[in-house]
């Protein structure tokens, strides 16, 4: 059963609210979840599974498609550095080189299509 679609108003509320210092789980959770589907819209296929855990993952990138056992390309991060990322709070670069982003396979990469957000 797929999971409810965030609608954009309420996704928006939660990505602001959780990047103040004082951010609820439930604030974030939802954050996480908005913006994984934002990147799922953004960047359809099943290529790529990017793991936020424990509020959630997707499936993303055009490509061959795997069916069964750990896909081919993960990529997992915590919650602060999917926000971060996918709002352009910090590159790509940066958080691959620091270590706060674990990505495994030859297509691994979400440089091409961050950020997925922009906070006005």
């Amino acid at each position: 059963m797929a999971r409810a679609r965030i609608g954009e108003a309420d996704g928006m509320t939660a990505v602001t609210a959780a990047l103040q210092a004082s951010a609820s789980r439930d604030a974030t959770a939802m954050a996480v979840r908005y913006l994984l589907q934002a990147l799922a819209e953004k960047v359809p296929g099943n290529t790529v599974e990017v793991r936020v855990p424990p509020f959630g993952a997707v499936q993303c990138v055009e490509g061959p498609r795997h069916t069964r056992g750990t896909p081919p390309n993960v990529i997992e991060t915590d919650a602060a550095t999917w926000l971060a990322l996918a709002t352009g709070a910090t590159s790509w670069s940066d958080a691959v080189a620091s270590g706060v982003v674990h990505a495994s396979g030859t297509r691994a990469t979400l440089e091409p299509y961050l950020p997925v957000y922009r906070p006005r």
